[in-house]
């Protein structure tokens, strides 16, 4: 798998569902302006992958207030995506889920983005934070069985905002409302004096 922190996005058009719809021309250039949480998951009607899209849908609205959209992706049909926004919770689905979701019916988007896994024909737990000029400005792969954390997402557009208002870096375990730095050595020693 490739890095892309610091290159445009790779560029698709794919159907996908949005707001219950097919769409047939789906892009992420729709949203030049906005960050975008791009994420992959293997397979609808699975596991581990329903549990991480109702997370990212009930954190939606806090995304939203970050200028940030959610789209989610995996190799399923556009078709599955539907049958399985229709399922119940309590039955496994992902009814409720109201962001777009991509399919990768070909695999190119995955293997673009360098998370398919070439002998399974799905992806990894791939998330890329991308920023309003369509570059990729954080990227994170996880293995099928663990599930990632819509919070570190959060924190990480968080991180990102902050740092292009303000300036200043963000240390590790940085949060809102807790101190950041001057990208200088200054800047660190005035950190380290600074914190507990």
């Amino acid at each position: 798998m490739g890095v892309l922190v610091g290159k445009k996005a790779p560029e698709f058009k794919a159907q996908a569902v949005v707001n219950g719809c097919i769409v047939k021309d789906f892009s992420l250039s729709h949203y030049v302006g906005k960050n975008v949480i791009f994420f992959f998951y293997p397979l609808d009607f699975t596991f581990v992958c329903p549990t991480e899209l109702h997370a990212f849908d009930e954190c939606l609205e806090e995304f939203e207030k970050r200028n940030c959209q959610v789209v989610g992706c995996s190799v399923d049909s556009c078709y599955s995506h539907l049958a399985w926004l229709n399922t119940p919770k309590s039955k496994g689905g992902i009814e409720g889920v109201s962001y777009p979701l991509v399919s990768d019916l070909n695999k190119k988007i995955s293997c673009d983005y360098g998370v398919l896994i070439p002998n399974e024909g799905i992806a990894y737990r791939g998330l890329f934070l991308i920023d309003k000029e369509g570059v990729v400005r954080h990227q994170v792969v996880n293995d099928l069985p663990i599930g990632r954390s819509v919070d570190e997402a959060l924190r990480t557009l968080d991180a990102l905002l902050y740092f292009e208002k303000n300036g200043e870096v963000c240390p590790a375990n940085w949060n809102q409302g807790k101190q950041a730095m001057n990208p200088s050595a200054q800047g660190l020693e005035e950190y380290f004096a600074n914190v507990k």
